[in-house]
């Protein structure tokens, strides 16, 4: 009945949305899925419903991954998953923002295959048993946990840490705004992880990077340069993805509008990861822009 997967609805966005890294991209499996349901059910097919649905929702989403692949290679500059974001409010407020998965796993995640990409998320983050992910993927259960395996050594290489409660998060964008404000490279560098990546999605917009910013003393001038390039803008803290962000709008010094999303994983109170929102057709944020 149509009720009966209506429930299942928040538990199969969150499965496709792990996988594919787009909301949108996320609802349209959703809906394929729906569709392959009304089918499946006339004709008594569906025994176990939220199994069901989460093997259907994976090979869809198995098929999305594959053609993505082509269209994200072709992709002009750096690409982002789009961002969930929420109003940054009270503790209350907060804890009503429930299952939401970090973006620095996410933009991690990007870097997996297909098969592996679906292979840990459905086992990993869903329990999904091996024989099951193996007929998603259409292959046998020690190739499936093979894809899993390989896609967990490659998570744990290219891992970006980020372990901060909000508290500690909201302490070190403090001091990264202000450091990057006064201009003192010594003091932005501070605050950064040596290690840290800079990614920005521009969607082909002029002016931002096509390749990450890798180490504190780059990362740091070049946000330094970025605000000197500031004119009038409005900046409030969200959150994205569960975690604390920055939305900025406003204008540049040139008097071009500015719109974006800052996102930061922070670790051991040092920003490990900085990811700027700019493409206008993945910033809908309804009233918060």
């Amino acid at each position: 009945m149509p009720d009966e997967f209506e429930a299942e609805r928040p538990h199969l966005l969150a499965v496709a949305y792990r996988m594919l890294g787009s909301r949108a991209e996320a609802e349209d499996a959703v809906q394929e899925a729906w569709l392959r349901y009304a089918k499946a059910r006339d004709g008594g097919e569906i025994h176990d419903l939220r199994g069901w649905l989460t093997t259907v929702t994976g090979r869809i989403c198995l098929d999305v991954l594959k053609s993505a692949r082509v269209s994200r290679a072709a992709y002009p500059g750096q690409w982002l998953p789009s961002f969930v974001v929420d109003p940054d409010a009270g503790p209350a407020a907060r804890a009503e923002i429930t299952d939401q998965v970090g973006l620095a796993l996410l933009v991690v995640l990007e870097k997996l295959t297909p098969e592996q990409r679906v292979s840990v998320v459905l086992h990993d983050a869903f329990g999904v048993p091996f024989e099951d992910v193996a007929t998603v993927l259409g292959t046998t259960d020690s190739a499936a946990r093979q894809h899993a395996s390989r896609g967990r050594r490659a998570l744990a290489r290219d891992a970006i840490r980020h372990n901060a409660d909000l508290a500690e998060q909201r302490r070190v964008l403090e001091a990264f705004l202000a450091a990057a404000a006064s201009g003192d490279l010594e003091a932005l560098a501070a605050v950064l992880a040596p290690d840290v990546v800079a990614i920005g999605d521009g969607g082909g917009r002029p002016g931002v990077g096509t390749r990450p910013i890798l180490g504190a003393d780059k990362v740091a001038r070049f946000y330094v340069g970025i605000v000197a390039g500031l004119g009038a803008v409005e900046m409030r803290t969200v959150l994205v993805n569960g975690s604390l962000g920055l939305l900025v709008r406003g204008e540049q010094a040139n008097g071009r509008p500015l719109r974006s999303v800052l996102s930061l994983a922070v670790a051991d109170g040092r920003i490990t990861g900085l990811f700027n929102q700019l493409n206008p057709e993945k910033l809908v944020l309804s009233d918060l822009l």
